[in-house]
């Protein structure tokens, strides 16, 4: 009896022990519109790897980012998915701010990053305990491109440029999960370059594709401006007028860089089988952004339409349902207190996001009743069930969509006289949520300006970052 009372009091600690702490792999791509998915109902583009994905975890519809203050949408909008604070509460620094990569290292937990990293150098080694094949910027050549490694005093190693982006990132990614072993905890954020341009895929990926299907929403123009210029780096890297065959051509280039990432972020989920550590990992795939490419006349991520500000987000892992769609607003800076709630971390008093795991486990089917996006001055938008209202302070417009009947944007009917009082509720929810996060701009400026624009008066560069086949084949006059 004495014998077998001292086997169980000895064996009682490992029975004991609470289950290790999921680990988190966290996989980000650049200028990826939610529509350009197998899963999102894409029949163009080849992502079997990202379709699967979507199959074993839950799958959001309607997943925003919030906005950005600058052309370069993605260094705001990464900051906000890191710091789970809103537009106007976060600039795109994050030096001494807290990410969940650092309140989990904190925690205990290994943090590793790979690939891109747009806000300020000087954060990394903060929030994460190792990186390689760092990416210091915001765009480059993906043949070209400079990475660097983290240092143990929190600075980087000189840049060197040591091929494609996609093939890089990925081969990072696998040594670090070749060196993880279960039951110690590990972040791995790996924020991959494509498929942001330059359109340039490496043309075994391109010679998948053929003749692709333009947007429904594919225009030559803009029908007006913004209150701004309508030119700039991303609306320069295809001629006004647009014409089909080159956002067709342009299209196949992206869907090629999406295929390949689609690649790539498999064989990284196959290391994670391989390794013991698939049955204890949350994976999270998401985008920073989208991208009009023909859609409204525009190629850019500067404005407020589903193409620009709706992303992929998929969220798999242990105990978390599989094969489910959620339709539930989400923004990207969500994703911190929900990760906090995935992994056991107490979530920090400060954020704005919300904790969007019971929408994830199907126990509540919201966790916001609007969804509230903005870009600089010139535009501001609130989607409120269906309905969709966008202003424009600058030349003093108004659009409404009804995303039910009309999900391109293509028929606004804020002139409807019975869209009145929707128009009236709708800019009322506008004001509430500008107040909700401190955003003072008032929709009509004085003075107003005009609403026209003539391409002609734009001069088209390209940026450094484009290479030769890119120049040749979009800035050669023919």
């Amino acid at each position: 009896m004495l014998y077998t009372f001292l086997f169980w009091l000895l064996a009682l600690p490992a029975f004991a022990q609470p289950p290790a702490p999921p680990n988190v792999v966290f996989i980000l791509a650049d200028d990826l519109r939610a529509d350009a998915l197998g899963c999102y109902g894409n029949r163009d583009v080849r992502t079997p790897v990202i379709d699967a994905l979507a199959r074993r975890g839950t799958r959001f519809t309607n997943a925003y980012i919030q906005g950005g203050d600058q052309g370069a949408v993605c260094a705001p909008s990464r900051a906000m998915l890191l710091s789970g604070k809103s537009f106007f509460r976060v600039s795109d620094k994050l030096d001494g701010v807290m990410t969940w990569p650092k309140l989990l290292r904190q925690r205990g937990y290994h943090t590793f990053i790979t690939g891109k990293w747009h806000n300020e150098p000087k954060a990394v080694g903060q929030s994460f305990s190792e990186g390689k094949n760092v990416f210091l910027g915001g765009m480059a050549d993906h043949e070209q491109i400079p990475l660097s490694d983290l240092k143990a005093d929190g600075t980087f190693t000189e840049p060197v440029k040591q091929g494609f982006s996609t093939d890089r990132i990925g081969e990072a990614a696998l040594a670090f999960l070749d060196r993880q072993t279960p039951g110690q905890p590990f972040v791995a954020y790996l924020p991959f370059t494509a498929p942001h341009d330059p359109r340039s895929p490496r043309p075994e990926y391109l010679a998948r594709y053929g003749p692709v299907t333009l947007p429904p929403n594919f225009q030559p123009l803009h029908p007006f401006s913004f209150g701004g210029s309508m030119g700039g780096r991303d609306e320069f890297l295809a001629a006004f007028p647009r014409t089909p065959e080159v956002i067709r051509a342009q299209t196949a280039e992206y869907y090629a860089l999406i295929t390949h990432l689609d690649e790539t972020i498999g064989k990284i989920l196959q290391k994670l089988n391989d390794r013991g550590l698939a049955e204890n990992t949350v994976v999270v795939f998401a985008a920073d952004n989208g991208l009009a490419l023909g859609s409204h006349g525009l190629l850019g991520k500067q404005n407020v339409y589903e193409h620009s500000t709706r992303v992929p987000l998929v969220v798999a892992g242990p105990g978390l349902p599989q094969g489910r769609t959620t339709d539930a607003f989400a923004y990207l800076l969500d994703l911190f207190p929900t990760l906090c709630h995935l992994t056991n971390t107490p979530v920090p008093a400060d954020l704005d996001g919300q904790d969007v795991s019971d929408v994830i486990r199907g126990k509540t089917k919201t966790a916001r009743p609007v969804i509230f996006t903005a870009y600089t001055e010139t535009q501001r938008a609130v989607r409120e069930g269906r309905w969709k209202l966008i202003r424009y302070p600058k030349i003093g417009r108004t659009a409404l969509f009804d995303l039910q009947t009309d999900p391109y944007e293509q028929r606004n009917l804020a002139a409807d006289p019975k869209q009145a009082a929707r128009v009236k509720h709708l800019t009322e929810v506008l004001q509430t949520e500008q107040a909700r996060y401190g955003d003072g701009l008032l929709l009509t400026a004085t003075p107003l300006v005009s609403p026209d624009w003539d391409y002609r008066s734009l001069r088209r560069v390209p940026d450094k970052w484009q290479p030769k086949q890119v120049l040749d084949k979009y800035f050669t006059e023919k």
